[in-house]
């Protein structure tokens, strides 16, 4: 696997659960992506529900969806201070409008709401959001991972192993040049 052509932003604040931060993010650099680390404002640093930090490297109002392939949105109490950001959301829903992965583990679906990107889509997530995404239109389906179009769904902590996978199996697919037709 090698996603060295990918830019991928994750996002960050404080109160974010660390191992859903922390491993999608080194797993991503394993395979060769140019992770950036993103929250409401550039050079803060946060600190995860379980003591280890992380630094926003760039607001997310000042990235474009253009130049980026994916964003991956870790859970915690995080997004819900995400999902107030107007700069946030326009990245989320852009990333969506363009059909590039958006990916969700946790209490993350509270930021794909609020961008408004969840109707009709199949969603998975912490128990304490499932009624939030169904009240915005999506599906609840209560497995480990899965990918719903562009969007990757993660449940919660113990799911991040399957929640990587099916992230890096999307960014891959989506790398993979067309087949030319016969």
């Amino acid at each position: 696997m090698d996603l060295s052509d990918q830019r991928i932003a994750v996002l960050v604040d404080r109160s974010f659960e660390d191992l859903e931060f922390w491993v999608p993010t080194m797993r991503l650099r394993e395979e060769g992506a140019d992770v950036v680390v993103a929250g409401r404002d550039a050079g803060t640093t946060f600190t995860g529900k379980h003591g280890l930090t992380a630094t926003s490297k760039v607001a997310a109002r000042n990235l474009d969806a253009d130049n980026l392939d994916a964003v991956v949105v870790p859970g915690g109490w995080a997004p819900d201070k995400l999902r107030r950001d107007e700069g946030v959301t326009s990245l989320v829903r852009e990333m969506d409008a363009q059909n590039k992965i958006v990916a969700q583990i946790c209490h993350a679906g509270l930021v794909g709401i609020s961008a408004g990107i969840v109707d009709g889509h199949r969603a998975t997530g912490s128990e304490g959001i499932k009624d939030d995404l169904v009240n915005a239109g999506a599906e609840w389906v209560d497995e480990a991972a899965f990918r719903d179009g562009n969007l990757v769904w993660g449940r919660v902590v113990k799911d991040i192993p399957a929640f990587c996978r099916t992230l890096v199996s999307a960014l891959e697919q989506e790398a993979a040049p067309a087949s030319a037709p016969a």
